[in-house]
């Protein structure tokens, strides 16, 4: 690849099937275009307005319990309900309808307003970890839930509508367009190579090193190779796990460590508090053993040149392919270089 180091070459992501175009002199074009606020500084621990502080009042009227760590509860403005029309429809294949069931919840990760996964310890991040095992087991374990998609929106720029440290958890009949892809591309290579995708993908970029940024005993951090966002990052596991029900204990405390890791580094790169939308995929809740599938995490953060400005998705990208501004392998370096203590403690 250092043949295409300097120039325009697209990438091919096996786990979509979908290519992304890689401009790495775009970097250097002038900015005038829009510049993004400054997220708030966090200030209090507990915010007598936050609908999801310890003893407030949500919007249906229910009182939050005093919790000292994580506190799950069903979204009150839920996308997803369990009772759902299963109704199907199809007009000649071109209008085609059906229900959608499942169910939502909400995943408070502390206590504290002023919060985030950069700011916990990793005993705190490894209470959310076992928070999110819990979901996963009990969702998926539900027979008309297919799939359990965890996730969390950071920061304003990613339309997070509460700032307490929170995400979520939609459980749904079929499963969503990205998780059905990522399925789909991993029983092919399945079937042909008798062997995970990603387990096999994990094993190259080890051997390279110069995509990773962090690992510990069981899992490592990573720009993947075909990374459409500036600072994307994978969270990979060293075994094949299909999903959070495979955990091992010793496996929790460092999924936390390498969350812990990443969240500090990516707040560091531009000294705020860092947006994105992370999110775990993992295998099909529908009973099958599914020896193809891998669990894994994206970290998809919009920041491009500083702390505020940012990568737009649009023109070329929504009409034709993706496109990013750096080298994953760029990317990769000033993620590595960043120290591990955030910058609020130095």
């Amino acid at each position: 690849m250092n043949t295409f180091a300097d120039h325009p070459h697209r990438r091919f992501n096996p786990l979509t099937g979908e290519w992304v175009l890689v401009s790495p002199h775009r970097a250097k074009r002038p900015w005038q275009g829009q510049v993004e606020k400054l997220p708030p500084v966090a200030g209090v621990a507990h915010d007598p307005k936050c609908n999801l502080c310890t003893g407030n009042l949500r919007m249906n009227g229910e009182r939050n319990p005093d919790y000292k760590h994580t506190f799950v509860f069903d979204n009150d403005f839920a996308a997803l309900t369990p009772d759902a029309p299963s109704d199907y429809r199809d007009d000649d294949g071109l209008m085609i309808a059906e229900g959608e069931s499942g169910l939502c919840r909400v995943l408070c990760f502390s206590p504290r307003h002023d919060q985030t996964l950069s700011r916990m310890s990793v005993e705190e991040i490894t209470y959310v970890v076992d928070a999110w095992i819990e979901q996963f087991v009990d969702l998926g374990s539900k027979p008309d839930i297919g799939s359990v998609l965890i996730f969390e929106n950071r920061g304003e720029v990613m339309g997070c509508s509460q700032p307490h440290p929170h995400g979520q958890i939609w459980s749904s009949r079929h499963m969503p367009n990205e998780t059905a892809k990522e399925t789909d591309r991993q029983l092919a290579y399945f079937k042909e190579k008798g062997r995970a995708m990603l387990l096999d993908y994990v094993g190259k970029e080890l051997k390279l090193g110069e995509r990773v940024i962090h690992q510990n005993d069981h899992f490592v951090v990573l720009v993947p190779y075909w990374a459409i966002w500036p600072f994307e990052t994978m969270v990979l596991p060293k075994r094949r796990i299909g999903g959070f029900d495979e955990f091992t204990d010793g496996e929790r405390g460092s999924l936390a460590d390498a969350l812990s890791n990443i969240a500090i580094r990516y707040d560091n790169l531009f000294e705020t508090s860092f947006p994105y939308s992370m999110g775990f995929h993992q295998k099909p809740t529908d009973g099958e053993a599914h020896e193809e599938w891998m669990f894994h995490a994206h970290f998809y953060p919009p920041l491009l040149r500083s702390a505020t400005v940012k990568k737009f998705m649009v023109g070329f990208e929504m009409l034709g392919s993706p496109q990013r501004d750096l080298t994953p392998e760029t990317a990769a370096q000033r993620l590595r270089d960043l120290p591990t203590v955030h910058y609020l403690d130095r």
